[in-house]
């Protein structure tokens, strides 16, 4: 049989010899390994049952190159069959990347293996090629203009290929000088201050501005137009850039042609289309005013208010342009606001997702945008603002669908992400004074998703107890009105300590209130609460509990007087080698000590207490967020006072604010205030000593120990031996040991040593084994504290959401109307007293709970001041 082979040659003879043609019955293939039929027949322009000629050959050979797999394409006939014969193009065993660190190998990989280039592929030349092309334009895009790829394509036995890329990025291009011609209006500096990109400087080896790229000197030509159009050019336009490159491609010159025009000024400004409010109402919204100079920024301002004006009555899709129109002669303009409202949209669902624990009523409750009522841009705005603030999420985003064949219909979709609300804090510590110190306790402002509030909480040390429960329902009605509930144990005993406590006390109470919303930022809170409490005094107690000197109960006192204790001055020294020494001594009394001091306030009111304490609260929210705010600001008025009748009678007033002020999109400053003022009032002329204020630590003034700033007290002094001289207490014919205080009458004030400036007929003390009391802290009936931070961006933190870094400057004290005269660092209201420090603050909220620290140095050391450059605090979430 004859077999006839059509070669390509053969498929451009010349034009006079006649065409062969025939009928194709069958179609072969021939030479098929790694690619299938599938492709091959999808690609022939030819099917079985055609007629072909030379035209159809050349139309299947094209074809069949066109799809990049094969190497040689020949045809043959064998009677009716067609015989394509293919030479496949080698497969790709690996693909080798080296030398790039600007772009990521999985960038080049995943750019390849889109394009058909991974390995196990056909070979495709052209696109390797253009890859490599286009990596080098990605490369110049980065002013890396020295940068060169290239290509090496190994052949491997069995038709296969490796493929190895070597780059060489070189170093970016940095930018040598920029270039403003024509400018005659603003200098060369002020034009260069709205750059993102600036030439290089020697001191600014951290920057990446000096770095040339195409997108960042496009946006820095549009600010430089939005500069001069907000300041009436419309004219203004940047003729040309020219970007040149030194010959040693490291250096980058700009050069801007400027054309700057004439100020234009208002001359007349319109409203038309369909505005639907009121047009005055509308007018009250423009920001140009006839005479006025021409600005961009006000005009598009105009239009953005106009917009949400609109939105906020139900025309969301409202669409409002402010159209300029110039007259170059006189160098006016005309602007008209044309308004197309569209239709009043309503909204038929509100939707929620991501919140994997909260209930959905929880979120729809904060809810000022209804379903079924006219779509309103503002309460769907203040919805969202409601849900970030309440605490429970890290994120909130908002977005409105269209509903598919309805065009006055929208879908509300809120986003949430879940953040820890509860924390489950603890702390252990150990002291030679406390032993062991264990604390914990369990907070949760969303109990099993619920939007309610409980805590509990214990602490125990080897003096102390405390328990304590709370539970709050924000919602107790449907419109907002909260109720919640705490009681509290605490017993404490400092008596048998022997380092100086101030006082120890049991207590018990409980409280119940009630929130009311006043509007949408703003509620009060009511409580009354009972309480119960029993203080005790120990060996330390502060002169302002306690009248000093004075006895202890169930205590017998002696003394001797001072002729005995001179007579036998050598018998003191050497008690144990004199086992007959014994002197005589006198019961104390109270005319044989010295003159009584202030009496302190269990003097004066007692050591138990029944006290009735009502509670009003004001407060106005405008935060972003319920932790961690960036935005807004937040008052609390808090007034608490113990009802007529009480045990106690007192009052306290506080005053609680915080403003963020945005400078910029990488800094805000936060401004922290705290006032505080308290007082008795009928039977009681002062604030009880236990409801100071104090202040010092973390959330107050960084850099002091926490409370220890104010007045602070001394010990009073008082009389704790049962015995005064060598004595034979029980009866046994010797002499017993010498345990306390030598207390001594004083006779002859004139005698040397230590009863030279003593008092005639008052004790003194000659001889003491009792430590020093140590100096405590007392806190004031009022306090003052400021504070200043400065948000910080955070180097190398991607979400930044759950944590904030602040540097920040602290001032305040605790200060008395009723200092008295044992008192140190005690005074009334003075600025010079006030206690300033500045630092850095971290906060973040962990996977483990909220955790703060901060690094402060105090601006001034005072005498007493306690210190504490390094603090924290932290806790575990769930």
């Amino acid at each position: 049989m004859i077999r006839l082979f059509v070669v390509l040659v053969m498929a451009f003879a010349a034009t006079h010899v006649q065409a062969v043609s025939f009928r194709v019955s069958d179609i072969r293939l021939e030479g098929l390994q790694r690619v299938s039929a599938s492709p091959v027949f999808a690609a022939m322009p030819v099917r079985v049952g055609d007629t072909v000629d030379d035209e159809d050959v050349r139309g299947i050979i094209r074809s069949l190159f066109a799809t990049g797999f094969f190497a040689n394409v020949q045809i043959a006939r064998d009677d009716g069959v067609l015989i394509i014969i293919l030479q496949e193009r080698p497969a790709i065993k690996s693909i080798e990347i080296d030398g790039n660190k600007a772009i990521k190998t999985e960038q080049l990989t995943e750019i390849m293996t889109d394009n058909g280039l991974a390995e196990g592929e056909i070979l495709q030349r052209q696109v390797l090629q253009g890859i490599a092309r286009e990596l080098e334009r990605q490369y110049i895009a980065q002013a890396r203009y020295g940068a060169t790829v290239d290509v090496e394509v190994n052949e491997l036995p069995n038709s296969l290929v490796s493929i190895d890329i070597q780059v060489d990025e070189g170093s970016a291009a940095k930018i040598r000088h920029i270039n403003f011609i024509g400018n005659e209006l603003y200098s060369d500096e002020e034009l260069l201050d709205l750059f993102e990109l600036r030439s290089t400087k020697w001191y600014k080896f951290f920057s990446s501005a000096d770095k040339y790229a195409k997108e960042k000197l496009t946006g820095d030509i549009e600010n430089l137009e939005s500069f001069y159009l907000d300041r009436g050019y419309l004219d203004f336009k940047v003729v040309s850039s020219q970007i040149s490159i030194s010959p040693d491609k490291k250096g980058v010159f700009i050069t801007l042609n400027l054309s700057e025009g004439s100020k234009y000024t208002v001359k007349d400004v319109d409203l038309a289309g369909d505005p639907i409010i009121a047009e005055n109402t509308v007018r009250r919204l423009f920001l140009l005013r006839e005479g006025d100079t021409f600005s961009q920024a006000r005009m598009t301002g105009t239009s953005e208010y106009i917009t949400t004006l609109l939105g906020n009555a139900g025309y969301t899709n409202a669409s409002v342009e402010g159209i300029p129109k110039k007259d170059e002669a006189e160098k006016t303009v005309d602007i008209t606001f044309f308004v197309d409202p569209g239709k009043r949209v309503y909204v038929r669902r509100i939707e929620f997702s991501g919140n994997t624990k909260t209930a959905d009523d929880v979120l729809r409750r904060e809810m000022r945008q209804l379903e079924g009522s006219s779509a309103s841009n503002a309460r769907i705005e203040n919805s969202k603002v409601r849900l970030e603030r309440i605490g429970y999420f890290k994120e909130v985003t908002v977005e409105t669908e269209d509903v598919p064949g309805h065009s006055d219909l929208v879908d509300v979709k809120y986003k949430v992400e879940e953040q820890p609300s509860g924390s489950v804090q603890g702390s252990v510590g150990y002291s030679e004074a406390f032993d062991v110190t264990l604390g914990a306790s369990v907070r949760e402002n969303n109990w099993l998703g619920t939007g309610k509030q409980v805590e509990f909480s214990i602490n125990h040390n080897r003096f102390q107890d405390v328990y304590s429960f709370s539970y709050n329902d924000p919602y107790f009605t449907p419109d907002g009105v909260s109720r919640g509930f705490s009681v509290f144990y605490r017993s404490s005993d400092f008596t048998s300590a022997n380092f100086g406590s101030s006082f120890s006390s049991d207590s018990a109470g409980a409280t119940v209130n009630f929130g009311y919303p006043i509007s949408e930022i703003s509620f009060l809170r009511f409580g009354l609460g009972l309480t119960t409490q029993e203080l005790k005094i120990g060996p330390g107690v502060a002169s302002q509990i306690r009248q000093s000197p004075f006895f202890i109960d169930g205590v017998d006192l002696a003394y001797i007087t001072q002729s005995d204790f001179e007579a036998n001055s050598t018998a003191f020294n050497n008690l144990r080698t004199t086992p007959e020494f014994v002197l005589d001594t006198n019961a104390v009394t109270q005319s044989v000590l010295p003159p009584a001091e202030e009496p302190g306030f269990i003097d004066k009111f007692g050591n138990q207490f029944n006290s009735a304490i009502a509670t009003l609260t004001w407060r106005r929210n405008t935060l972003n967020r319920g932790i961690l705010a960036t935005r807004g600001n937040s008052q609390t008025i808090n007034f608490e006072a113990t009802i007529p009748g009480s045990d106690l009678e007192y009052f306290k007033l506080t005053y609680d604010a915080q403003l963020f002020v945005p400078l910029s999109k990488q800094f805000t400053l936060r401004f922290r205030t705290k006032l505080g003022y308290g007082d008795g009032y009928g039977k009681q002329d002062e604030l009880p000593f236990f409801e100071n204020f104090r202040t010092g630590g973390i959330g107050s003034v960084r850099g002091f120990e926490p409370f220890t700033l104010g007045p602070l007290d001394r010990p009073a002094e008082q009389y704790l031996t049962s015995f005064a001289g060598a004595q034979d207490l029980n009866g046994d014919g010797i002499n017993d040991e010498l345990l306390g205080p030598v207390y001594v009458l004083c006779e002859d004030p004139g005698a040397a040593g230590q009863f030279a400036n003593c008092t005639p007929g008052q004790l003194t003390v000659v001889q003491s084994q009792v430590s020093n009391r140590r100096i405590r802290s007392a806190g004031g009936d009022s306090i003052i504290e400021f504070s200043t931070e400065l948000l910080l961006p955070i180097p190398f933190a991607e979400d930044t959401r759950s944590m904030q870094l602040v540097a920040f400057f602290d001032a305040g004290n605790v200060f008395t109307s009723n200092c008295r005269e044992e008192q140190i660092n005690c005074f009334d209201f003075d600025p010079s007293e006030l206690r300033t420090s500045y630092g850095l603050g971290f906060k973040w909220l962990s996977g483990f709970g909220p955790m703060t620290f901060s690094l402060a140095k105090p601006l001034q050391e005072r005498e007493f001041d306690d210190t504490k450059r390094f603090q924290f605090s932290f806790g575990a979430g769930f």
